[in-house]
C-alpha cells in the first residue's frame, strides 16, 4: 500500500515539477526579451542625441548657436501667444444671453458690466467700455466698442512679428553659414594647389549642416506661427460678430 502511494505521489508531482520548471524557463525568457528591448530602445535614443549634438558642433558655435537662439527665442514667444490665445477664447454666446438677461432684468447695464468685469478674454473687456460709455448715447458705445475692439486686436498679435522675423532669419544664417563654408573650402584648395576631397570636405560638410538646421529651425518656427494666426484670426472673427450682438441689444434696450 506505502508502495503504491509513493508511486502516485511521484506521478502526481513530476509533471508539476516540470510545469513549473517550464513556467520559469518560459517567464526568464520573457524578461530577457523585455529587458533586451528597453536597452535596444535606450541605445536607440542615446545614440540620436549623440548624433545631433555631433552634428551641432560639427556646424561651428558661431552660425549654429544663433540658430539655436533663434530656436529657442520662437518656440518661447510661440509658448507664450499659445496660452495667451486660449486664456482669451471664451463662450460668446453664453456671455452675449447672459448680457441680454441682465439688461432686460432688474440688474439692468450695471449687473451687465459686472458680468463683464468677472468674464476673461477681449470680448469680455470691450462689451465693458461699451456699456460703461452707454449713458452717453448708442454712437458713443458704439464708438468705444470699435476702439478698445482694436486695442484688444493689437494684444493679441503681440511679439507675433518676433515668430516671422525669425523664421526668415533662420535659414538665412544656414545660406550664410554654406557661403561661408564654401569659401573655407576653395582657400583650402587654392592653398594646396590641388583638387582633393579631405580637403574640401570639411567646409562642405560645415555648409551643408549649418544649412539643414536653419531650415528645421524655419519649419517647426512656421507651424507654430500658422497655429497662431490661425486663433487670432479665430477670436478676432468672434470678437466682431459679438460686438453686432452687444450693439443690436444696447439699440433695443434704448428704444
Amino acid at each position: 500500500m506505502k508502495k503504491m502511494l509513493l508511486t502516485l505521489a511521484i506521478f502526481v508531482l513530476t509533471p508539476m515539477a516540470f510545469g513549473f520548471t517550464a513556467i520559469e524557463s518560459v517567464s526568464e525568457e520573457m524578461v530577457a526579451v523585455v529587458v533586451q528591448d528597453d536597452v535596444a530602445a535606450e541605445e536607440t535614443t542615446t545614440g540620436f542625441t549623440q548624433e545631433l549634438k555631433k552634428r551641432f558642433i560639427e556646424g561651428g558655435p558661431g552660425f549654429m548657436g544663433i540658430v539655436l537662439v533663434c530656436l529657442i527665442l520662437g518656440l518661447a514667444i510661440s509658448i507664450e501667444r499659445i496660452i495667451y490665445l486660449n486664456l482669451a477664447t471664451t463662450n460668446n454666446k453664453q456671455l452675449i444671453h447672459r448680457i441680454e438677461s441682465a439688461i432686460s432684468g432688474d440688474g439692468g447695464v450695471e449687473e451687465a458690466k459686472e458680468i463683464c468685469r468677472n468674464t476673461r478674454g477681449p470680448v469680455a473687456s470691450i462689451f465693458f467700455q461699451g456699456l460703461d460709455r452707454l449713458d452717453e448715447g448708442i454712437e458713443s458705445a458704439e464708438k468705444a466698442v470699435v476702439a478698445y475692439g482694436g486695442v484688444q486686436m493689437g494684444q493679441l498679435e503681440k511679439n507675433v512679428s518676433w515668430i516671422s522675423l525669425f523664421i526668415a532669419l533662420a535659414p538665412m544664417l544656414g545660406f550664410m553659414g554654406t557661403v561661408i563654408g564654401m569659401i573655407q573650402a576653395f582657400d583650402k584648395i587654392e592653398a594646396a594647389g590641388d583638387m582633393q576631397p579631405s580637403l574640401v570636405a570639411g567646409g562642405i560638410k560645415v555648409a551643408l549642416l549649418t544649412t539643414v538646421f536653419g531650415l528645421i529651425v524655419a519649419i517647426i518656427l512656421q507651424i507654430f506661427y500658422n497655429y497662431i494666426i490661425g486663433k487670432i484670426d479665430s477670436i478676432v472673427n468672434n470678437m466682431e460678430d459679438s460686438s453686432i450682438s452687444l450693439v443690436d441689444i444696447l439699440v433695443k434696450h434704448k428704444s
